[in-house]
């Protein structure tokens, strides 16, 4: 039976020095990356006609791609300038979702697991997809954990990470909730399961510190740094589950939505509160400032 490979929404992709439309077959099954995982990927943002920190994005998946021993074969600022030619191929209206991916073709001569860097190919893939930024959002607490740097590749933005992901959104959602807030293996938070997360609590924002069991991402780090600066006492802290129940708020940061309020935490009801108001505004007000051109 075919499968449809047809794009859900408008999609570009660059590779072998080619823009295709939609969405063009790139690997086989004896592809390593098909058969062993040896997939990294960053994600950047276009809107209003801006694309927030693409040059810090464009700089960490060439850093995923030597933390998961591939080569990245394209230099950062080259995978900027591509991406901002991609875009122009769009009508503008919509958002879109810069998506630069680096995989592996062969394993090592010597151990067919290990992913030779040689064989590394690189793709930039852009498709339009919505902000949700202003929608609230649900959390539940996941049964499931983040993994330690000791156990997986945690110092890299790759595919293989993203299945417990997948499955602890879906566990959450069965329970009739959006999305889910995972601990590390010492059962302290991480982050939820496709966000970094934070929590205020008598105007102290605080947020788990980086302790290499999640990815401390481009807009966590943005919003860090813009709060601070606009007075806020801004924390990095281990922080427990209990602490995110007692909390006066909670948002998420991502690069996907940026700023999303949490309105419910397993039975703990939350308002919308004013960090999470004026994180957004503060990024958005940010963005703008530093629009391209």
């Amino acid at each position: 039976m075919p499968v449809d490979t047809t794009p859900r929404s408008a999609t570009w992709t660059f590779v072998d020095g080619e823009w295709h439309s939609g969405n063009p077959p790139l690997i086989g099954p004896t592809s390593h990356a098909m058969w062993l995982g040896s997939t990294v990927f960053d994600g950047a943002r276009w809107f209003d006609g801006i694309a927030p920190d693409l040059d810090l994005h464009c700089q960490r998946i060439n850093r995923s791609a030597l933390n998961m021993g591939l080569k990245p074969v394209v230099p950062a600022e080259d995978i900027e300038a591509l991406a901002w030619e991609g875009v122009k191929k769009f009508d503008g209206k919509t958002a879109i979702y810069i998506k630069p991916m680096y995989w592996a073709e062969h394993g090592t001569s010597y151990s067919v697991v290990a992913a030779d860097p040689e064989s590394t190919r690189f793709a930039l893939c852009l498709f339009e997809a919505p902000m949700n930024s202003a929608k609230a959002g649900s959390l539940t607490v996941s049964p499931f954990r983040r993994p330690s740097p000791e156990v997986a590749m945690t110092g890299a933005k790759t595919g293989s990470l993203y299945p417990n992901s997948g499955r602890m959104i879906i566990e959450a959602r069965s329970r009739g909730f959006d999305n889910a807030l995972a601990r590390d293996m010492n059962g302290n938070v991480a982050e939820t399961a496709s966000s970094n997360v934070f929590m205020v609590k008598d105007g102290v924002v605080l947020t788990p510190v980086a302790n290499g069991t999640f990815l401390a991402g481009i807009t966590r780090a943005r919003v860090m740094g813009l709060l601070r600066q606009a007075g806020f006492d801004v924390r990095e802290a281990t922080l427990t589950v209990q602490d995110f129940l007692e909390a006066d708020e909670v948002f998420t940061s991502g690069n996907y939505s940026k700023i999303v309020a949490i309105n419910r935490l397993d039975d703990r009801e939350f308002q919308e509160g004013p960090v999470a108001r004026k994180a957004l505004e503060l990024y958005m007000d940010w963005a703008r400032s530093t629009a391209r051109g």
